[in-house]
């Protein structure tokens, strides 16, 4: 059963983000901050459906950490949900994203709206370049920055190397970094069809500072705050199915 629900799900997913972004490829006179907000009640529908019909919501912890203004957010990628659930967790904001993304049709209309930091992967240094000019424009107009700093959605539990670039805009920029971690590759994984049961957890970590010091010690600084995040989901979740076992 769970696999037909999952599966009506991933249909309802893809065909409403193509009339969203439809919808937003049409009305392409509103301002951003308009078109931003049909892409968040797209984004609070989904996250609501994935929850009456797979079962799985999600918690946050550390909403408190949010800052006053518009600052970097970084964050974990393990699952699709990490793409959507920043619509609704802060406020307006771009993604760095790869660009074939903004070649899908329909979706790709909305894509563009939304002024992303769409990167060429293969572009080396210069892609790097591409997230820090554009990073500080966008930045500059009042919007969060929403990076993945491994590049790309890697198996939850795995670890890959941290690209620089978010450290580098932070540095330039003199904005505050938010590490986000969450456990949404544990019950929707990476590639994978069947979303579980069961109840993602989020936490949104103190801020950091990039005042004097360098890109990569910035950037490990960052990576050990989201881990510890994970550890720390990590050791609740083994704590709550050691008393699930015992009930």
């Amino acid at each position: 059963m769970q696999y037909l629900r999952s599966l009506i799900f991933t249909t309802y997913m893809m065909v409403s983000a193509c009339v969203c972004g439809a919808v937003m490829g049409i009305c392409f006179w509103l301002p951003y901050r308009q078109q931003f907000g049909l892409a968040r009640t797209w984004a609070r529908w989904l996250l609501w459906v994935l929850q009456r019909l797979c079962g799985l919501g999600y918690v946050v912890e550390g909403r408190e950490h949010i800052p006053a203004g518009n600052h970097i957010a970084m964050s974990n990628h393990t699952s699709a949900w990490e793409t959507v659930a920043p619509f609704v967790l802060f406020p307006p904001q771009v993604w760095v994203l790869k660009r074939e993304l903004l070649w899908i049709p329909f979706m790709g209309w909305g894509l563009k709206r939304l002024r992303p930091i769409a990167i060429n992967r293969g572009a080396g240094h210069r892609a790097v370049s591409q997230v820090v000019e554009q990073g500080a424009s966008r930045l500059a107009d009042g919007l969060w920055v929403i990076i993945f700093p491994e590049g790309t959605r890697v198996v939850a539990g795995q670890q890959r190397k941290y690209g620089v670039s978010g450290a580098l805009l932070a540095q330039t920029t003199g904005k505050l970094i938010v590490p986000i971690s969450h456990n949404a590759g544990a019950f929707w994984p990476r590639r994978g069809f069947l979303k579980k049961r069961g109840t993602i957890q989020v936490i949104i970590g103190s801020p950091i500072d990039p005042a004097g010091k360098e890109p990569r010690q910035l950037n490990e600084e960052v990576r050990r705050a989201i881990e510890a995040g994970l550890a720390r989901i990590e050791e609740r979740s083994a704590r709550g199915a050691i008393a699930g076992a015992g009930a």
